[in-house]
């Protein structure tokens, strides 16, 4: 075996040459937007899961936010494992705990049971995603083909929460909610088959784990996370939130303490030293906070005061998925012409227009706004979680590409727990009962301001590279 061929091999491409390997790595992107999917797809069928299983409103909201919970609370503890016992290895584990607790959770009888299920469709997610972008990372032959693999993997990733949407209106019409959580069944199992053929395993690496940064990592996640998806529902000052929060910050801050005195640490401070990727993380998580903060009050406008069905109601949000993967096409082209941080100002930019004509819904608003607003927001995220993820990742050793690439995602999952507890917080302090646009409005303030921020992120970077020279 040549040197380049092991290398390939080693990185995670069949020694049967790129084709092949190009083939596994899509199969891995299938399943990466499986996992995205799941985070939205079941959320136009809540009202008939509520029905079917008599959901108290508050147990509702636990639908989606026990798969949020474990998710984002648990990607920093896949990162590490997949860095330390292999990427294939550990994304196979994931995936195949995501099939079985998928079935699981739409044969569901109770709401206890569903709940479960999707906390640990969440662990499942936790484990597979981080190991999906390590693998793109450290198998592309070159900068060109890491470019285009990172430009579909943010494709995937930006379009995944609309066509989640779409999908779950289409099953929930014309078949039935459990659906909504079975389709993942039949593409869990192609993925178990076939990429252990496709893909060849990353190496071990040597070392010890560090158990303590694992349980601070995943203790101070989780808190924080919990912590923000109850805010909503129990207020931003009550003794849970601040409890939460505060339980967060203290594991956190330990983690800091400990990841600077261990020889193989969960997170390695090193990854924090960058400029451009703190500026990356932020941007990501008021990204991230702004657009599912966008769809959770688009899908009440839409149902609530438009009246649309569940299908129609998700093929509304067509226009963004279609706009960001045409975007994902051109983008690899735009970030080596402009550079990223071009893109993410221009793309972050973007967004905030396309939010605002949202906080000035009336009841004689054209659809065609909203319509605009939607393809907007597509090409927004085209633009920007591409460059986003290159910045993240630049000059990352391949080691520790899981370790970076869950910190990446976790950021994202914080992100969308924030936005979707400040947009909630915010509806709620403005809401007239039978009356969405009073409340919807203030919230869709909350978003723009979401997206500000991330803008703000990015444009902090220019300025200090600028006063720098």
């Amino acid at each position: 075996m040549t040197s380049t061929t092991a290398t390939r091999v080693a990185a995670g491409i069949t020694s049967s040459g790129s084709r092949v390997g190009s083939i596994g790595l899509w199969l891995v992107m299938l399943a990466q937007l499986m996992l995205v999917l799941d985070a939205t797809v079941v959320n136009v069928a809540l009202p008939h899961i509520a029905t079917d299983l008599h959901f108290t409103r508050a147990e509702l909201s636990w639908v989606l936010n026990g798969y949020a919970l474990a998710f984002g609370g648990l990607l920093l503890l896949g990162g590490r494992i997949g860095d330390v016992y292999g990427r294939r290895r550990t994304f196979l584990i994931g995936v195949a705990a995501f099939t079985v607790f998928s079935l699981l959770g739409g044969l569901a009888t109770s709401p206890l049971l569903l709940v479960v299920a999707r906390a640990l469709q969440g662990l499942g997610a936790a484990f597979a995603a981080p190991s999906v972008l390590a693998l793109i990372t450290t198998s592309a032959r070159d900068d060109a083909a890491r470019n285009r693999a990172l430009a579909l993997f943010s494709a995937i990733a930006s379009m995944g929460g609309a066509l989640g949407l779409i999908l779950g209106g289409l099953l929930t019409d014309l078949t039935s909610w459990r659906w909504t959580l079975f389709i993942n069944v039949p593409i869990g199992v192609v993925v178990l088959i076939t990429v252990p053929r496709l893909v060849a395993e990353t190496p071990r690496r040597p070392g010890r784990f560090d158990l303590v940064g694992a349980v601070t990592a995943t203790g101070g996640a989780v808190a924080i996370v919990w912590a923000l998806i109850q805010a909503g529902d129990a207020g931003w000052s009550s003794p849970r939130t601040i409890g939460g929060l505060a339980v967060g910050a203290v594991l956190i801050a330990i983690l800091a303490f400990t990841e600077r005195r261990v020889a193989h640490p969960l997170l390695r401070p090193q990854l924090l030293r960058s400029p451009s990727r703190v500026a990356a993380l932020a941007a990501m998580a008021a990204t991230y906070a702004g657009m599912l903060a966008m769809f959770f009050l688009m899908v009440q406008y839409l149902q609530d005061d438009l009246h649309l069905t569940p299908l129609v109601t998700g093929l509304a949000f067509l226009p963004m998925p279609l706009s960001i993967f045409a975007m994902s096409r051109i983008v690899p082209r735009l970030v080596e012409r402009f550079g990223a941080v071009r893109l993410v100002i221009l793309g972050a930019a973007l967004r905030v227009v396309a939010f605002l004509p949202l906080t000035q819904l009336g009841p004689d608003t054209p659809f065609m706004i909203v319509m605009a607003a939607l393809l907007g927001t597509g090409i927004s995220a085209g633009l920007t979680f591409m460059p986003l993820t290159t910045l993240a990742l630049r000059n990352v050793e391949a080691e520790h590409a899981g370790s970076a690439s869950g910190l990446f995602q976790t950021m994202q999952q914080l992100g969308g727990a924030v936005g979707l507890a400040i947009v909630a917080s915010t509806y709620a302090a403005f809401a007239v009962p039978n009356d969405f646009l009073t409340g919807g409005r203030a919230g869709f303030w909350s978003a723009t301001i979401l997206s500000a921020v991330a803008l703000a992120a990015v444009l902090g970077l220019v300025i200090k590279r600028r006063q720098a020279v």
